[in-house]
């Protein structure tokens, strides 16, 4: 819609982790350092934390990418499962299509699959994202999957990926042994306003931008002030704003515009509207503004 005004090739803003847009900061070119190394060096455990939407998952997308190609990667998104559809997930993920009976079985079966790729010098990792929503006691079962091993070698690289949350569950007496089994962790901060700029500069760019600068110095410092530097809302309030651009033809877009979309989708309070903002790591929703209004017509 506001690609052809803008001379884009394609939005620039997209939501999901595409990794042909991939900016990396300081806090995600170390977390990815961290990632790499624990994986490739046979770490055992390592720990990523960050706030909603400051990357976790396009980190991991970046993590895939850069192991080795015979690397078996089992990436569950949705943890919350019951021991045994927890362990049948598992070997469906690593390509294993065996019915077991119980939890020995899945554990047997998964242990000689691990052994047999040791066996051939290759990495088997398994990544838990959003792992604050696992219960104590799933944690537990986790944790003894750390117990497949020989005299040697960890078997299976686990990294354990979730919100600030995690580290309070971790925290707790019941779960010192997996806490002591972590070796490496990194937690995600958003962008400083330097990077904001930076990313936002970059994903033009790669969306085919060549001109002089769509957002304004006043508009990049406001997009930073409402977002916090976390980058998802950093991509929504862009998005929107080029869109409000695009429906009023404005050549630049200033802090003004900014503040409106932050408005519009309940980032910030503008006056007369009354209310009070949420915390920017809160997703938004779409407000009453000029945006819906826009959509729907």
């Amino acid at each position: 819609m506001y690609c052809a005004y803008y001379g884009l090739l394609r939005r620039p803003f997209e939501m999901t982790p595409d990794p042909a847009f991939l900016y990396l900061g300081e806090t995600h070119r170390e977390g990815l350092a961290t990632l790499v190394y624990g994986v490739q060096s046979g770490k055992g455990f390592v720990l990523l934390t960050g706030e909603v939407g400051t990357g976790k998952t396009t980190l991991l997308h970046a993590l895939l990418g850069q192991l080795e190609a015979d690397t078996a990667s089992a990436f569950l998104f949705n943890p919350r499962l019951e021991p045994l559809d927890f362990f049948r997930v598992l070997l469906d993920e690593y390509g294993i299509e065996i019915e077991c009976r119980s939890k020995a079985e899945y554990l047997l079966t998964l242990n000689a699959f691990l052994i047999e790729r040791l066996g051939k010098n290759l990495k088997t990792v398994l990544i838990i994202d959003e792992a604050q929503t696992l219960s104590p006691e799933m944690l537990e079962e986790v944790r003894l999957l750390s117990n497949l091993e020989t005299p040697t070698s960890k078997l299976l690289q686990i990294v354990l990926v979730g919100q600030p949350e995690l580290v309070d569950l971790l925290a707790r007496p019941e779960l010192r042994q997996l806490r002591q089994r972590i070796v490496l962790r990194h937690q995600l901060r958003p962008f400083d306003e330097r990077e904001s700029d930076a990313y936002i500069d970059e994903r033009l760019a790669l969306a085919g931008y060549t001109g002089k600068g769509i957002f304004n110095r006043a508009g990049r410092r406001e997009i930073h002030a409402v977002t916090g530097g976390v980058p998802r809302l950093v991509n929504v309030i862009c998005d929107g704003a080029l869109l409000l651009g695009y429906s009023r033809q404005l050549s630049a877009i200033d802090a003004s515009a900014v503040r409106e979309v932050a408005a519009d989708l309940q980032l910030v309070t503008l006056p007369g509207r009354g209310g009070s903002a949420p915390a920017p790591e809160a997703l938004p929703r779409r407000g009453g503004g000029w945006l819906a209004r826009f959509r729907q017509g």
